[in-house]
């Protein structure tokens, strides 16, 4: 069987050179007699294999030196409990962005540790970021959280937050590593990896030097970003595989130009689709043209009772997984790093050949 264009929103789409060369080695990694699933994490195999990815990921970010980089569990998810855990450092208030669905999850975890002050908010329709003149930010706050694409509702932020002098928090899990980012503007970004890094079970942190060591009292050992610092994220065994398939993807990101070639493919990429979906009556995205995702494209036909043929005659095109959320509806492609241009110029005319047959 052929492979497919998988628009899934995570676990999406891994490049196919990635999955050949771990197909390759999946029995023997480089000589040892070994799969990379069956390694000791503490022996010199596989460090050699967290070393490197670690290596590659500064270099394709730029991070600086006196930022940490953790290779963590839980997911995205954990770490909406980690983040107040870690940066509250005995103040009791947060500043937190409502954009969508997963800035609301981050802000009722929050809830459990501080008082959370709302900076702005889109929650009457999450289809805008409100503009810098309207935020309320508290110069107080132990830090601001923000989640710059909106994996659910397609909204992005155009530009990095201006916050001062407090830390800057980005749950980044669907765009890091699609384009170049100035990691110095922020005191911890975090990301699932299973969009546009390896598969899921894997979450990157990267964390300021001066942002580790003061957690709240009592907290779980696992949170504590003091821990998995002192013991290079293995205090406990940690997800391998998708340690080791995230190496490989940052080896191909490489090999691609690294990112800001990466982010001119996304950006043409993403342009293309909304272009096909603006210049037809028959499909619509109701996101602010100025926030749009280049990640992910939720777009509605003008028929919802066409929902369910748009989809299984895609199916049968090779387009997969572009049924929207279930609490927004519609369609929603998501064209990650991975998504080659050849499966959005497919997707583009499906959707035209659909459009012409059922408008």
């Amino acid at each position: 069987m052929s492979r497919v264009f998988n628009f899934s929103a995570g676990p999406a789409m891994l490049p196919e050179a990635v999955l050949q060369q771990a197909k390759q080695e999946l029995l023997d990694w480089q000589g040892s007699g070994m799969s990379v699933m069956e390694m000791s994490h503490r022996g010199k195999e596989f460090m050699s294999i967290a070393n490197q990815a670690e290596a590659d990921l500064r270099e394709l970010l730029a991070i600086p030196s006196h930022y940490k980089v953790l290779f963590a569990q839980g997911g995205a998810s954990l770490q909406f409990s980690a983040v107040p855990i870690n940066l509250l450092r005995g103040k009791t208030t947060a500043d937190y962005f409502n954009t969508g669905i997963w800035s609301k999850k981050a802000i009722n975890e929050a809830k459990r540790y501080c008082e959370v002050n709302i900076v702005a908010s889109s929650a009457d329709s999450h289809t805008t970021v409100p503009a810098p003149t309207t935020w309320q930010l508290n110069p107080d706050a132990a830090y601001v959280h923000y989640t710059p694409n909106e994996t659910i509702g397609g909204l992005e932020f155009d530009a990095i937050p201006d916050v001062g002098d407090v830390p800057l928090v980005a749950d980044m899990s669907s765009t890091l590593l699609s384009r170049p980012l100035d990691v110095a503007k922020f005191g911890v970004i975090y990301a699932g990896a299973q969009k546009n890094i390896g598969p899921a079970g894997l979450t990157l942190v990267i964390v300021r030097d001066d942002l580790i060591g003061h957690v709240v009292a009592g907290s779980p050992t696992l949170l504590d970003y003091q821990t998995l610092a002192d013991n290079e994220s293995m205090y406990n065994t940690p997800p391998t595989y998708a340690w080791y398939i995230a190496g490989l993807v940052f080896q191909w990101l490489k090999a691609q130009g690294g990112l800001a070639a990466m982010a001119d493919i996304n950006q043409r990429k993403a342009k293309k689709l909304y272009a096909a979906i603006d210049g037809s009556d028959f499909y619509q995205n109701p996101v602010d043209k100025r926030h749009r995702s280049w990640m992910n494209l939720p777009f509605t036909l003008a028929d919802a009772q066409l929902d369910a043929p748009f989809l299984s005659e895609a199916k049968a095109a090779g387009l997969l997984a572009l049924k929207g959320h279930r609490s927004v509806g519609g369609m929603r492609a998501s064209i990650y790093n991975a998504m080659p241009e050849a499966g959005v110029d497919a997707l583009i005319e499906f959707m035209h050949h659909f459009a012409q047959q059922h408008g």
